[in-house]
């Protein structure tokens, strides 16, 4: 075999991407590491492997550029001729190639971040929370604005949904080749350190292609535990507290550092990973045990590690920065507790008091994870005060850079991260706890499923006594419909720790999911407080209440129109009546990553939200690819949390209360008209009859449930006879497959023809930011769908009424978005995001052409092929990449 030239490893990805204007450090990135591949498939793939990758990928781009049917075809009889086993390499070939543009797009994201972070100025940062802050001190003033800024509070929550399809091993090679292709920016080109560079990532590519790109096994919920432990290990832990410093730097200039901060921790993390068990069995009290384990081990080794850091950097000298009485005191109290300890300080800081007080609080760290009762500390709040008394001693000495440096930074993690790292949150479905209660009042043995729901909040309390009551206590009531639903919850409580036992401190959450719930959250919300547990608790807590949103649910119910308009609307009524009752609301968001399920831009969202629904406070889940793609390179995270918490912190300013009040109002008949049709069109296709087995036939769903993405099972029953019974995520999944992505538009184009008028709807696209946010939304959904691969999914199933109904309306949508937002085409005022979603389609149109394929042969077969299977679930995971935003 003749050797691959550098312009034919270069040319797998060489035409095509190159029109689409992107920046030329990223194109180049991109074809570097295309090239890379191509020479990877030429050394280690089966022979003529990258000429019919080559032959695949020129025919769909010629086919996404010529839009005749005669060019599609020919791109579909290549994808036709290959046998299953070479499918299989191709699709391994288009996927590999997503996981490097995907890398490049993020080292491009990082590039460009930290280049603006170079400028003294930084003017162009407009959403970030200093920015906020000024705009927010110009409208309240200075007062008001600080001490909104230190009441932030910005709240993700990492859940274990089953979107993220790549495996581990194939994450952590991607992550080896961004710090490869950071350490390829900074050599010098044509130089030894170069060519070592490109050496190894050629290497790594290699490791990649050859890496298996399915699980073998669904993870376990222990495991899920440990995968988002990585991305703490790897960003949260220093990215936040980093994201507290910049602010305080911005916000205190020249001063900053030299002098308390400003900035009070604005992040807390919750996480449902160990604690979910709403459909999941697999998640029991012994797991949330676990989890709850694993996370105090990972926090508490990170705070003794930093803790010693601080210490060694600590190195004071008496005569320069004496000792406070008051450090003096503590010294003398730890020595005594830990003799050993208190020896070898002196030893290592003979005449540095300060580091000797941080060497003793570290092993006090130490001992609280190896859980030595003689010296561990009993909560965080005494570590807090053992590390502000060797502040204060240092301010006192005038050491202020030191006592507002890297102590600072430690103080920060602890009060973010306390030692529990996230607060562990349980979820149950409400008919669940009936279902428990019931056989609890009827006296007589319990089912193993009652014993198992009682042992969670045995196991609630004993988490909370031994990390501290932060690290669990909220429960959420997925499908609350009442507020019984809510003090069932209680009544478990009470009998799962007996009359004599003492029940764990609990802040019961109701979950609305559903269109008829969220209408009647406000009256449940109003009942359920006069209870006698609900009221004690808002009482204990200044009168604080969390309640969530369920948006992936109530757009299966009603479609994606209603949904948002609905969710507006309970959001506003809750909001008021929180305000009437003297009730500071949190509202808790259950949006996913892909627009079917609430995703899209966060901060967008947030500024388009009702009167003081957000108030300072902002929480909501992150999931999936979402949680990778948003924390998982601490620059980027940064960002992400700055522009966030900007948004949080500015959504409460007068002016963007009083614009989204009065254009709600302005728009309210537009709003009601969209809502009505939006329903009866959605309405008209799921209530069609035999529409569930139809969905199943026309999409990848029943195979996305082969797929070992997670612990959790895919739908409630064992048929999809019931479109009740399948789940939010693969609904959502399998029409993001199948490239019709109707889970995030369907409904829209009839709804905005009832209200007919172009001009106004223009006007209300300009003036209304909840209208905004939908139809850009939208417009990124329809961008990466494809009407003529569309076609062809709907094509599988014998419903040509249904097929046509899809695709009239996709039309529709397509047409009023783009007669709205101006231009020619979907995305044309957002052409960044344009050029992204172009350079991605036509190698994402390969491996759909290959799962039809796959498809075909599969509802063909009486009884599935293996081959033909792993076929799918390859291309699956290749379209999941190449899509990104899917679950």
């Amino acid at each position: 075999m003749r050797e691959l030239t550098r312009t034919e490893a270069i040319d797998l990805v060489g035409r095509g991407e190159a029109e689409q204007e992107l920046p030329e450090r990223m194109r180049a990135d991109v074809r570097l590491l295309g090239g890379l591949l191509g020479q990877v498939l030429r050394e280690s793939g089966s022979p003529g492997l990258f000429d019919d990758v080559e032959r695949l990928r020129t025919a769909t781009i010629a086919a996404y550029t010529d839009e005749s049917p005669e060019a599609f075809e020919r791109a579909a009889a290549i994808a036709e001729s290959f046998s299953v086993d070479r499918a299989d390499e191709v699709a391994r070939a288009f996927t590999v190639y997503f996981h490097l543009v995907n890398l490049a797009e993020e080292h491009q994201r990082v590039r460009v971040l930290k280049e603006r972070d170079g400028r003294p100025d930084r003017e162009d940062v407009t959403d970030s929370v200093a920015a906020a802050f000024v705009r927010l001190a110009a409208e309240v003033g200075d007062d008001t604005a600080l001490d909104r800024l230190q009441n932030l509070r910005f709240h993700p929550v990492f859940t274990a949904h089953p979107t993220e399809a790549r495996r581990r091993a194939v994450s952590s090679s991607i992550r080896r080749l961004a710090a490869l292709l950071v350490e390829h920016d900074a050599a010098l080109r044509g130089g030894a350190d170069e060519r070592r560079a490109e050496r190894r990532m050629i290497e790594e590519v290699d490791t990649l292609w050859r890496t298996a790109p399915l699980r073998a096994e669904k993870p376990t919920p222990v495991d899920e535990v440990r995968a988002i432990m990585a991305v703490f290990d790897e960003t949260l832990y220093t990215a936040v507290p980093h994201v507290y410093r910049r602010v305080d730097d911005a916000l205190q200039g020249p001063g900053a550092g030299n002098r308390a901060p400003v900035v009070r921790p604005f992040v807390r993390l919750g996480t449902w990973v160990g604690g979910d068990r709403d459909g999941n069995p697999f998640v029991t009290a012994s797991v949330t045990k676990k989890a709850a384990a694993i996370a105090a081990e990972h926090i508490l080794l990170g705070l003794e590690r930093t803790a010693d850091r601080v210490a060694r950097n600590l190195t004071l000298a008496a005569d320069t920065t004496p000792p406070s009485p008051t450090l003096q005191g503590l010294l003398q109290r730890l020595a005594a507790a830990d003799e050993e300890g208190g020896a070898d300080a002196v030893k290592r800081a003979t005449g540095e008091p300060h580091k000797r007080a941080m060497l003793l609080i570290a092993r006090r760290i130490t001992a609280t994870r190896r859980r030595d009762a003689d010296l561990a500390y009993r909560d965080p709040e005494h570590l807090l005060a053992d590390l502000r008394t060797v502040q204060s001693s240092l301010v006192d000495a005038r050491a202020a850079r030191q006592a507002y440096g890297h102590l600072q930074q430690l103080i920060w993690q602890v009060e973010t991260f306390g030692f529990h790292l996230a607060e562990l949150e349980v979820r149950q479905h409400s008919a669940v706890h009936a279902k428990v209660l019931a056989e609890c009042e009827a006296g007589g043995a319990l089912s193993t499923q009652a014993e198992e729901v009682l042992e969670v909040f045995r196991t609630i309390a004993q988490v909370q006594q031994r990390y501290g009551p932060r690290a669990a206590g909220r429960y959420i009531v997925s499908f609350t419909q009442s507020a019984q639903d809510l003090a069932n919850v209680h009544r478990l409580a009470r009998h799962a720790v007996g009359a004599a036992g003492t029940a764990p401190v609990l802040d019961v959450i109701p979950l609305f999911e559903t269109f008829a719930d969220l209408q009647a959250a406000r009256d449940i919300m109003a009942e359920v407080v006069e209870q006698p547990e609900f009221a004690a608790r808002l009482e204990a807590t200044g009168r604080r209440l969390e309640v969530m949103l369920g948006y992936s649910d109530s757009s299966k119910d009603v479609g994606p129109v209603a949904a948002n308009l609905a969710l507006y609307e309970a959001q506003a009524e809750i909001a008021a009546w929180a305000q009437e009752s003297g009730i500071r609301l949190t509202l808790f968001h259950g949006r996913g990553g892909a627009l079917g399920r609430g995703g899209g831009p966060a901060n967008s969202a947030i500024l388009a939200q009702p009167p003081h629904s957000v108030d300072g406070r902002f929480k909501l889940t992150e999931q999936g690819e979402v949680i990778f793609a948003r924390y998982g390179d601490p620059a980027i995270a940064m960002r992400h949390i700055d522009q966030v918490a900007a948004a949080v912190l500015l959504a409460s300013a007068p002016s963007i209360e009083t614009r989204n009040h009065e254009a709600a109002a302005r728009f309210a008949e537009v709003a009601a008209t969209m809502d009505r049709a939006s329903r009866d069109r959605f309405f008209s296709l799921v209530k069609a009859p035999g529409f569930a087995p139809w969905f199943a036939t026309v999409t990848p769903m029943e195979e996305i449930g082969l797929l070992a993405l997670g612990s959790r099972p895919a739908r409630r029953g064992l048929s999809v006879e019931s479109l009740e019974d399948l789940r939010a995520i693969p609904w959502v999944f399998a029409w993001s497959q199948a490239r019709i992505n109707l889970a995030g538009w369907f409904g829209l184009g009839t709804a905005l023809e009832a209200v007919g008028d172009v001009e106004l709807l223009r006007r209300a696209y300009d003036e209304w930011p909840l209208l905004r946010t939908v139809i850009d939304n939208v417009g990124m959904s329809l961008a990466k769908a494809d009407t003529r691969i569309a076609r062809r999914y709907l094509d599988l199933g014998d419903r040509s009424d249904l097929a046509d109904l899809v695709m009239a309306e996709m039309e529709l949508t397509r047409d009023w978005v783009v007669r709205i937002t101006g231009g020619d085409e979907l995305l044309a005022n957002r052409p960044v995001l344009q050029r992204a979603v172009k350079m991605r389609d036509p190698y994402v149109d390969a491996l759909s052409l290959l799962q039809l394929r796959a498809l075909r042969v599969l509802r063909a077969e009486d009884t599935a092929a293996p081959e033909w299977q792993r076929l799918l679930l390859l291309s699956v995971s290749g379209v999941a990449a190449g899509l990104q935003n899917t679950g």
